[in-house]
């Protein structure tokens, strides 16, 4: 029997680097992930929904480039807790409130075991993809390519090629922080909190998502509200409804969220 070749799994992920807290993707393409705070649209009353539900139908007539919300419901990692009740435990002095505080410890720990507490965290990636038109020089340098044409490696060329895809990167780079502006913009003119990811919580985000077994959430948060009116003027805050993988895909939401 002929033994087939298995792929490698990073074959089947679009991202090629993560950098200035930005996906770039293998076809070139970048895009950055906006984490929002979600709001409970049945507790509000009539009016509040009515000025949130126009307001979000203004914020997406306002936007003239494709978006992606994604909604995702993981495992809340509750260990930090449990260490903190073993640590309260531990320097309690009453013997009867130690004893009270391991029972809770034990009752915690046997609750989550067969009831898994989830937390759903609402995402915006906005994308950019640069326009790429063929030149002479392209197709030359494609043509260099072929094994019987290459010549021998140039250092000077080489980090004139460097410099090149550096500034192409912070040109699209600019592009695409004006269209993250915009949607965070219109995001806290809803009342929204949100924030741009960084590369750890990039990172962090996608091992969770291919890996949910393995990695229950712990430490991406919103910023507290006192930041809000520095992240609009930096960059921004906002949220919505859908969501599918963070890099560019779609699922739906739960009934009471506006996103």
């Amino acid at each position: 029997m002929q033994k087939t070749d298995v792929g490698n799994t990073q074959d089947l992920v679009a991202i090629k680097e993560i950098k200035e807290g930005t996906l770039v993707l293998k076809d070139g393409g970048l895009r950055q992930i906006i984490m929002v705070g979600g709001v409970n649209f049945a507790l509000k009353s009539e009016m509040e929904q009515n000025i949130l539900t126009q307001g979000y139908q203004n914020f997406l007539n306002s936007v003239s480039f494709p978006l992606q919300i994604v909604i995702h419901s993981r495992k809340v990692n509750i260990e930090k807790y449990l260490d903190e009740l073993a640590g309260y435990q531990i320097a309690e002095t009453s013997p009867l409130l130690k004893n009270q505080g391991e029972e809770y410890r034990e009752f915690i720990r046997g609750f989550v075991q067969k009831n898994a507490i989830m937390e759903k965290s609402f995402f915006v990636t906005i994308p950019f993809t640069p326009i790429k038109l063929p030149t002479p020089k392209s197709v030359s340098l494609s043509a260099m390519s072929l094994p019987f044409l290459k010549k021998k490696s140039d250092p000077q060329a080489e980090e004139r090629t460097r410099e090149e895809q550096s500034r192409i990167f912070n040109e699209n780079l600019a592009q695409l922080k004006q269209r993250v502006n915009q949607v965070l913009e219109g995001l806290l003119g809803i009342g929204l909190d949100a924030t741009i990811l960084t590369d750890q919580q990039l990172i962090e985000l996608f091992y969770n998502y291919y890996n949910p077994e393995n990695a229950p959430r712990e430490g991406m948060t919103l910023p507290p509200q006192d930041e809000k009116l520095k992240i609009s003027t930096e960059g921004g805050s906002a949220s919505l409804r859908g969501s599918e993988d963070p890099s560019g895909s779609r699922t739906t939401g739960g009934k009471n969220d506006i996103f």
